[in-house]
């Protein structure tokens, strides 16, 4: 697991200046100010690297429908776009592809090395641009066979991409051009037991054949294993369940989230503390009050916190931003990936996640996070133990901000759910 934009984008850097052979990567949002800690350059500096040396770097980037308005951090593809490849003299080979409607194509994926012994892919959801390093984010770095998973999505992706035939759909590569399916599946890496999921809308990939050692499966009617393993890690939840996510779950995701809290689970939510504006929008407009009808519901419960995050700068502190896709259920199974719980993603987004089933692994990484977020290791916890310090503190440094003292214990502090986006 890889906690924050700096050591995230450290590690995938490396991996990018050690490939050999390809380097494939979906991209959701892009801006030109992202660049690579450790002096790696920009993106494209690294990626058109890999290139000079013989690496086949294929990319497969979102292209958003009429209706989508337009935000700067977006690689369309667009005149500008292709100018500036041009003047690179980039040798890269991307492939735009759009999904359906107001929808997004949000995986954020990197295969390295597709299909050699020593593959690996990485599975998050930080966007590409400089504000991911201000952000909290987190990334799974996977070895083994779920990488062949990976690498399947992004063959699938490729193959498919829906721009590949038209003039400005792609650069660098013939529309005809097609990569192979993986057909067996990479060695064993580890002991962890991994899984992809994905959430994918129906119609778009007309490939249905099954990944190596599995069954057939439709693809073309879409996939919803992404919410299927939400529900049922949460149904299974017997002590503790701490997510961070970047919105507040819809209902399909609360409704099992009170069912927990009702058997006696203890929940945590750390959400951005400063929402975007379109949920200060959609609090203060009757006919979008579903959108809060699950955390509402959850606020209820005194077992549920929900909570945010703010940095010490001088004498105050700022929101920091929750980016992170991400959920641990009694330290014994963690997911980690693109999918947010809002409408958006659990409807229509095309999304990626890891899912681990290994108690030392999941452990700490809830222990990296509570000290992170706490200032305080917690290993000498259990589980629930932590997960009661964790409320305890959080409610604490509420009241500290409401006195106006900022020398809080750690950056974590109590959120008001019936109050969230209203102020």
């Amino acid at each position: 697991m890889l906690i924050g934009g700096g050591p995230i984008f450290q590690r995938i850097g490396e991996a990018v200046d050690a490939a050999r052979h390809s380097i494939w990567l979906t991209i959701a949002f892009y801006t030109d100010n992202f660049c690579f800690p450790d002096g790696r350059g920009s993106l494209f500096d690294a990626l058109d690297r890999a290139v000079a040396r013989g690496v086949d770097v294929r990319v497969v980037v979102w292209r958003p429908n009429p209706e989508v308005a337009r935000r700067p951090n977006m690689f369309i593809g667009s005149s500008a776009d292709r100018d500036l490849l041009g003047k690179r003299g980039s040798r890269i080979k991307i492939r735009w592809d759009r999904t359906v409607g107001v929808f997004c194509q949000h995986q954020k994926s990197w295969v390295i090395d597709a299909g050699q012994p020593l593959q690996s892919a990485f599975v998050g959801g930080a966007n590409l641009g400089a504000p991911s390093f201000e952000f909290h984010n987190v990334y799974l770095e996977v070895e083994g066979p779920a990488v062949t998973d990976v690498h399947h999505n992004f063959v699938q992706r490729w193959n498919e991409a829906s721009e590949r035939e038209k003039e400005d759909g792609s650069w660098n590569c013939d529309a005809a051009e097609v990569l192979p399916f993986p057909v067996q599946a990479s060695g064993r890496r580890g002991s962890s037991i991994v899984q992809i999921q994905r959430m994918l809308q129906g119609g778009l990939y007309r490939d249905g054949r099954p990944t190596p050692g599995g069954n057939a499966f439709d693809v073309a009617q879409g996939e919803r294993s992404v919410l299927e393993q939400y529900e049922r890690a949460i149904d299974a939840a017997k002590r503790t369940i701490y997510l961070e996510n970047q919105a507040i779950p819809v209902m399909s995701v609360a409704g099992p989230l009170v069912r927990a809290l009702e058997r006696g689970v203890d929940v945590v939510l750390l959400a951005p503390a400063k929402p975007e504006d379109y949920v200060y929008a959609a609090r203060h407009d009757p006919n979008q009050r579903p959108r809060f009808e699950g955390i509402d519901a959850l606020g209820r419960y005194p077992n549920f916190l929900f909570a945010g995050i703010a940095k010490q700068d001088g004498e105050s502190r700022h929101p920091v931003y929750v980016h992170s896709k991400h959920m641990v259920v009694d330290n014994a199974w963690a997911t980690i990936g693109s999918c947010n719980l809002h409408a958006f993603s659990l409807a229509g987004h095309s999304e990626m996640n890891a899912s681990i089933w290994d108690e030392e692994v999941v452990r700490d990484f809830r222990r990296r996070l509570f000290a992170l977020h706490l200032g305080l290791d917690v290993a000498h916890l259990d589980d629930r133990a932590a997960v009661q310090l964790y409320c305890r503190v959080a409610q604490e440094n509420r009241a500290k901000m409401e006195a106006g003292d900022t020398n809080w214990q750690g950056n974590v502090f109590a959120l008001s759910p019936e109050r969230y986006g209203l102020t």
